[in-house]
This record gives C-alpha cells, sequence and structure tokens, in this order.
C-alpha cells in the first residue's frame, strides 16, 4: 500500500499552469529525487506532500498514521530550549510528560496526605513507564550521535538554540527531523547551511534510513547516491523515471534523439507524399493513389519534440597568464573575539591549482578566503599576490555586494564600462535574462537570479585568480552543473569553498583541511580526500609506499629483490603489530563498557521494579530517593551507549586499517 498519492493534481500561480492533473505515488522504502529549474514547482509539491498547500483540483491522500518530517529551506518555526532538549522533546508528546513528571513530583513532595500520596506516587509510576517506552524507541544517545554528525560539539548540547544563527538553527531542525525517524521525510535542499564533513555524515546517515524520502538538491553527487527514482518537471509536464540523477540524464537524451530522429523520419515521408500528390494529381491512373497520399498527410499528426530548456551557457574567456606563484601566505594568524582561528600558517598556491577549503562551520574558511581577497587584514603575518596576478572574488552573501537600486544591465555594465549595449545584453541572456528582464531592478530579484547576476559579472572580467564561496548557492542543479563545465575549462586558478559534493570532486586538485586552525593539504580529489580521513591515524601504511626512483618508475614497477621482499614483510607486520596494539586496548574497554552496560541496565529494571511496588507507591520517603537514583543511572546508561557506539566506530576503523 502506498504512503501518499497524488491524484490528478493541478495547481495554477501567478497565471500559470504549476502542474496539470500530475499524479504519483510514493511507497515504502522510495527514494524520490525531485527535478527541475528554479521555479518549476519542486518547493511548492513538498509542501503540498506535507499539508502546508492546497491543491486547485485533485488531491494529495496520505495514509491514515502515516508520520511525515518536512524540512524546508528558510526556516520559520521559532526554536527555544536547550539544544539537545529541542531534539528530544522532538518526538511527540516526550515534552508535556516530561513536564507532568514534574508537576507530580512537586506535588508528591508537598502531599501530606498517605491516600494523595498513593495516587500521585501510581501516577508517577505511570508517567514514567511511558517515558521509558519513549527512551527505549527514541534513546538519547542516539540524539547525541545525530548532533555531533551535524557538526555540533558535546559543549553545546545544553546551550539555548534559540539564539543559533541561522544556518545552525537549521542543523538542529534537521537533526530534531532525524531523531524522529518519520515514515517519510521531505528535504529541500538539506544539504544548503552544511559543511563537507556534515554532508559527507549526512549522506550515510540517509542511506541506512529506513524510510521513504523525497528530496530537492543540486548536489548531483548527493542525489545519485541517495535517489532510485527521479520525478522531473520541464517544458513536457511532469516525468518519472526509475534510476538516479545520472541514469535520468543519459535516459532524457535517448528519449531526445529518438524523438528527433522520428520527427525526421516522418518529416521525410510527409515530403515524398507531397510530392507524389503535385506529380500524379491530374492523372486519372494515379488518382485513387493521390487521394490516399493526400488522407495520409492530413492525417499525419507532427511528431513534437521536446522544447529545449532555457539554461545558462557561457564559457570563461581566456586570461592573462600569471607567474608560477600565484599566492603566498607567511606567518599567517588570525581570531575573532577571543576565539583563535589561525596562528603561524605558511602555505602557497601555485598557477593552475585548484584549491578546496574543507572544515566544519566556523572554522574560518570564509575568514581565509576574505584575507586572500583582501577584505580582511591578518592579526599577523602576510599574503603576498604573485606576478601579473587578477584575483576576483565571488563572495558567499553575492547579493550583499550588489546594488539594489540597479538594474542588471547596470550592474554586468559597470564591470566592462568599455563594452556595447549589445555585449552586455548577450552577457545577460546567456544567464537567461532576456527582453524586458534585464530592466528589473535587483531589489527585486529571487535569490536564484541574484546568483546569475553575480555570476554574469565574474565571466566577464574573471581574472586570472579566481576565489569563490559557495558559488552555487541558489542554483539549481541545471545550473550548478553548468557553472562546474565552465569551470573545468577556465584557465586560471581557484580557491573555493562549496558544500556541493559535485563541485568539490570534480574541480579541487588540492584539499585544504582545516582543524583546529591547523591546515593540512591533501593533494587530489575530494573523494581521494576521504580516504585519506579514513587513514589519517595510519601514517605508517604510505611510508615507504610508492616512492619514484630515480629513473621516473614506481618502487612497486620495478623487480623487487629477496632482500627488499623481506624488508617489506617485515614492514607489514610491524604495521600489523602497531595496528594491534590500538586496537586491543579498544576491545578491552568495548568489553568493559558492554559489562557495565549490562550491570546498569539490571540496576534500572530493578528500579522499575521497585517504583511499581504498591507499598512504596505509598510511601513517599521510599519513593523519592529511588527516582533520583533511577534518573541517575538512566543518564549514565546513555552516555556510556554513546560511548559505546563511537568505540565501536572507531574500531571499526583501525580493523579496515589492519586489513589494508
Amino acid at each position: 500500500m502506498s504512503l501518499v498519492t497524488v491524484y490528478n493534481l493541478s495547481l495554477f500561480l501567478s497565471g500559470r499552469t504549476l502542474f496539470d492533473s500530475i499524479g504519483f505515488q510514493v511507497n515504502p522504502g522510495d527514494r524520490i529525487g525531485l527535478i527541475g529549474r528554479n521555479g518549476s514547482g519542486k518547493t511548492t509539491l513538498l509542501r503540498l506532500l506535507v499539508g502546508e498547500r492546497s491543491p486547485d483540483e485533485g488531491e494529495v491522500r496520505v495514509q491514515k498514521g502515516i508520520s511525515m518530517g518536512y524540512l524546508p529551506q528558510d526556516l520559520k518555526e521559532e526554536l527555544s530550549g536547550g539544544l539537545l532538549s529541542y531534539v528530544l522533546d522532538s518526538i511527540p508528546g516526550r515534552a508535556a510528560l516530561a513536564r507532568e513528571r514534574e508537576r507530580v513530583e512537586q506535588a508528591l513532595g508537598e502531599a501530606s496526605d498517605r491516600g494523595r500520596q498513593a495516587a500521585l506516587a501510581e501516577n508517577l509510576a505511570d508517567i514514567h513507564q511511558r517515558l521509558d517506552q519513549i527512551s527505549t524507541r527514541f534513546p538519547t544517545h542516539e540524539a547525541e550521535k545525530i548532533l555531533l554528525g551535524l557538526g555540533f560539539s558535546e559543549s553545546q548540547f545544553a546551550s539555548d538554540v534559540s539564539i543559533l544563527s541561522g544556518g545552525w538553527k537549521m542543523r538542529a531542525a534537521l537533526a530534531a527531523l532525524l531523531y524522529r525517524r518519520p515514515d517519510i521525510l521531505l528535504l529541500d535542499e538539506p544539504t544548503n547551511h552544511l559543511d563537507i564533513p556534515s554532508v559527507h555524515w549526512l549522506e550515510k546517515f540517509l542511506n541506512e534510513f529506513s524510510g521513504a524520502m523525497v528530496l530537492v538538491s543540486h548536489d548531483r553527487d548527493f542525489l545519485n547516491r541517495l535517489v532510485r527514482r527521479i520525478i522531473s518537471f520541464g517544458t513536457d509536464g511532469m516525468r518519472t523515471y526509475n534510476g538516479n540523477y545520472d541514469f535520468y540524464l543519459k535516459t532524457r537524451e535517448l528519449e531526445r534523439r529518438a524523438l528527433e530522429a522520428k520527427a525526421r523520419n516522418q518529416e521525410q515521408k510527409i515530403k515524398e507524399a507531397r510530392k507524389f500528390i503535385e506529380r500524379f494529381r491530374a492523372k486519372a491512373s494515379k488518382a485513387r493513389q493521390a487521394q490516399s497520399k493526400i488522407k495520409l498527410v492530413q492525417k499525419e499528426s507532427l511528431v513534437q519534440t521536446r522544447k529545449k530548456e532555457r539554461t545558462m551557457h557561457f564559457t570563461f574567456p581566456p586570461v592573462k597568464r600569471s607567474g608560477k606563484d600565484v599566492v603566498s601566505i607567511q606567518g599567517l594568524t588570525k581570531g575573532f573575539d577571543g576565539k583563535l582561528l589561525y596562528k603561524g600558517i605558511d602555505l602557497n598556491i601555485s598557477r593552475g591549482d585548484r584549491v578546496a577549503l574543507i572544515g566544519p562551520n566556523g572554522c574560518g574558511k570564509t575568514t581565509l578566503l576574505r584575507m586572500v581577497a583582501g577584505e580582511l587584514e591578518p592579526d599577523k603575518g602576510r599574503i603576498v599576490l604573485g606576478h601579473e596576478v587578477s584575483l576576483n572574488y565571488f563572495a558567499q552573501h553575492h547579493s550583499d555586494m550588489l546594488i539594489p537600486q540597479r538594474t542588471i544591465m547596470e550592474e554586468v555594465s559597470q564591470v566592462v564600462p568599455h563594452e556595447t549595449i549589445s555585449f552586455v545584453r548577450t552577457v545577460c541572456g546567456n544567464f537567461l535574462f532576456s527582453g524586458e528582464e534585464v530592466d528589473k531592478q535587483v531589489a527585486v530579484l529571487s535569490g536564484g537570479e541574484k546568483a546569475r547576476v553575480a555570476l554574469a559579472k565574474l565571466l566577464v572580467n574573471p581574472g586570472n585568480f579566481m576565489v569563490m564561496d559557495e558559488p552555487t548557492n541558489h542554483l539549481d542543479i541545471a545550473s550548478s552543473e553548468i557553472l562546474i563545465e565552465a569551470l573545468e575549462e577556465y584557465e586560471g586558478t581557484l580557491l573555493f569553498v562549496s558544500h556541493n559534493q559535485a563541485f568539490v570532486n570534480r574541480l579541487a586538485t588540492k584539499i585544504w583541511d582545516i582543524q583546529d586552525g591547523v591546515i593540512e593539504e591533501y593533494p587530489g580529489t575530494l573523494y581521494e580526500y576521504y580516504e585519506h580521513l579514513a587513514r589519517r591515524e595510519k601514517d605508517v601504511s604510505s611510508r615507504g609506499d610508492g616512492q619514484v626512483n630515480g629513473g621516473g618508475e614506481r618502487s612497486s614497477d620495478v623487480r623487487v629483490k629477496e632482500c627488499d621482499r623481506k624488508a617489506m614483510r617485515r614492514e607489514r607486520a610491524e604495521k600489523r603489530r602497531l595496528l594491534s596494539e590500538m586496537i586491543n586496548p579498544l576491545i578491552k574497554r568495548l568489553e568493559d563498557m558492554e559489562d557495565e552496560i549490562t550491570r546498569l541496565e539490571g540496576t534500572q529494571e530493578d528500579l522499575e521494579k521497585a517504583m511499581t511496588d504498591p507499598a512504596v507507591l505509598k510511601d513517599k520517603e521510599k519513593m523519592i530517593p529511588l527516582m533520583k537514583e533511577y534518573n541517575a543511572v538512566k543518564k549514565n546508561l546513555d552516555d556510556l551507549l554513546l560511548e559505546w557506539e563511537q568505540c565501536q566506530e572507531e574500531l571499526a576503523m583501525k580493523r579496515r586499517m589492519l586489513e589494508g
């Protein structure tokens, strides 16, 4: 049985038909990706599914008892309370029961009548039982694990969620959503406010999620690995494809070719029929055949080839060649509000490098970009641009760099005042602004439109060194892909930050990993960096591997002498010994924790039995100490379960090292 059925749904918006009698089902375990340009209705459809909006025609049928979890692009609800409490209290009924428990505990402490005490104690035992049922299904350590995965630290668990920035509030809302484990997850650009480490964690979490999911994302790799069905919205209406995003692209291309071939074949048949008619219409012997051909032409319904979607199309112009050394960062130190971001950093960027900054939000990625771009001064040290380097900066909040009163034409023109109006109009057209649209003021543009204006300004004067902060923000997946393709052909040097895994993986030739004020450089792509993460603690494994000899050949390609083989065997044995020494203490720690967990679970069970004893229920002096002990045991158990899970993950990682 389907969880949700969309039946004959139509919606009209601002004088246009957004959906025209569309229909589909969401079944248990479905992984659906919604695809379409900005404004095609992806977000609106999610709102229709969750019931925030009603269709003009048709209906959305939701199976009775189904729970839905919706993460919008922009959070409207007000968050309050401690961070961990906010996530825990997202479980329906939990907060109300906790408040009721406090009220009953207070009343029990104040009650003097034994009958009243007994009634309150019985009520309290019932509340504890219901809270325990919730805690069993939704344990505290699971909420803590999700918060840690999304980039929060344990020190933030008790902090007030209302004072978090917008991006961190979105993370808190996402954590609460994932913790609830609804039957269907509706996620609208869930990676928008995340960094690469938390995107990587979220992807793994969602792959293990057992419910259904409907996802909107501009990250091609994220979509490819998470969805198994695509629903697209384009010029030919709504279409469904059973596969991931790459499958959708290939199938669309095959469909386009087949339609065009069919149209060409039909056109040729009609042309031949018309020639026959013109030639033999007047001949009596051919009159019947001519009439048949006329009827054939009249009956033939023309094959409709697919209208082309309006998409951005551009390439970066050739740029002036810079010197070999593009940027030299020397002894860089920077801090804000007493927090030290960087201390004594020394790094270099060479011509042709494409460097991606990776690290948790708040580690200083944007700060470093702004210092390189000359918008911020370091506290100590210096940043030196090389010979003939021409820098252009694309800020994360690019709309702040646009003048609201200017038109699109004026914004683009001011970058290239010497160019003709015709040239500027052509550039605007490449970014989907045509006709009277170029006279729109920046103030009335959507986020996606402002992003396209900023990119247009970058295109006409890119420089040979581009510094880009989240350039795919507000772009749909097609526009993101076009930007990636253009940057792949760009001849200059790149330094950038992006949460879009596809963007980083296809463009980066180096990763700068920022952790606790230290920047570590990894050569290669994002996914090669992920492999580095798994091996971060075992530098032993890379020592001596793949060294290049004087003739330019790798040692693994040269005949290994017997003594070398023995040395390699000794090295492998030493590696296994070292890793075993790391693993054995973990195994011992896990065994100790499992014994302690068993003991605490037994204590918890004994306390639960004691608290439901009729004699205890009637005796406040016995009940209150038992409640305090029970709460302490429960907290210790939750903490231990979280530590056990983290220890298991560490053990699994080190075992993979040993196997490698």
